[in-house]
């Protein structure tokens, strides 16, 4: 019997959740954490199909709901991304209680959708960061994870956050650019922005980046960092610019500044980015 475990949540919020994946990270877990240390526990809905989705709507809202409301879990840890979060965000929120803001919720991509909103409401300890699916990538990308959701560790942090002291957040790009302009936009006045992408062409990151930067919510930035542009999708002809030269022409265009990179993104270097300041 162990009396000082770490319990944390694994839902799924979005697209389907590979059950041969589940397994995989279950056995990662009995193989580097014996003593049970930490726990992960699924819920039962984790592996529900509908369509596209790891279940409809409602049974990935409720969820979510019980997981985050309930007191014997410490964290609640997204399963993957994909598409779907942002259907569930806004049904989500009014039923989450004391005990869900409590909790630390980490996760990327599609899930931003829902950190933005967290973030937007108040949520103290909301982050980008690897996801439960992620942990097979490497082990150290697990134990970023990990040290992180069980006590905010320092050296799961990206790098740039020790030197720069302004509130920060992470996103991928495609998620911050259909975020701004509706009720899940949160206010990032003076934060530094970092951004990564994966399985896009490049005329629409160009494309996304200048809807970004052309809002005035976002003009409001300190600044953007640029993290990994990974599977990049083949541009014919060639798009003639490289993702960073994308981003400093729109950072340089729209008058907020381009602050380097940043190690986050679809891949096992991804850091944790605490949303806010720190």
């Amino acid at each position: 019997m162990i009396a000082n475990h770490f319990k944390i949540g694994v839902v799924a919020a979005s697209s389907r959740f590979d059950p041969e994946r589940g397994a995989a990270i279950e056995a990662w877990f009995a193989q580097n954490v014996p003593d049970g240390e930490i726990q992960i526990v699924f819920h039962p809905s984790v592996y529900s199909k509908h369509g596209h989705f790891a279940g409809d709507d409602a049974s990935r809202a409720n969820a979510l709901v019980e997981f985050a409301n309930d007191p014997r879990l410490d964290a609640v840890w997204f399963a993957r991304g994909g598409y779907g979060s942002n259907r569930i965000a806004e049904a989500v929120l009014p039923r989450l209680t004391a005990v869900a803001r409590k909790k630390r919720y980490l996760g990327y991509s599609d899930v931003g959708s829902l950190l933005a909103l967290f973030y937007k409401a108040g949520f103290p300890h909301v982050a980008h960061g690897p996801m439960a699916s992620d942990a097979l990538r490497s082990d150290a990308t697990a134990w970023r994870a990990l040290n992180w959701l069980r006590d905010g560790d320092a050296t799961s942090l990206e790098p740039s956050l020790a030197e720069d002291a302004r509130p920060a957040v992470a996103f991928n790009l495609s998620i911050i650019d259909q975020v701004v302009g509706t009720p899940l936009e949160p206010d990032l006045t003076g934060h530094v922005l970092m951004l990564e992408e994966v399985s896009e062409p490049l005329y629409r990151i160009d494309r996304m980046m200048f809807h970004l930067t052309s809002q005035a919510s976002m003009k409001r930035l300190a600044g953007i960092r640029l993290g990994s542009v990974t599977a990049v999708v083949e541009n014919d002809p060639d798009f003639g610019l490289t993702p960073e030269e994308i981003i400093r022409y729109w950072c340089q265009r729209s008058g907020i500044p381009y602050l380097g990179r940043a190690r986050i993104g679809h891949d096992a270097d991804n850091h944790v980015v605490p949303f806010g300041p720190r």
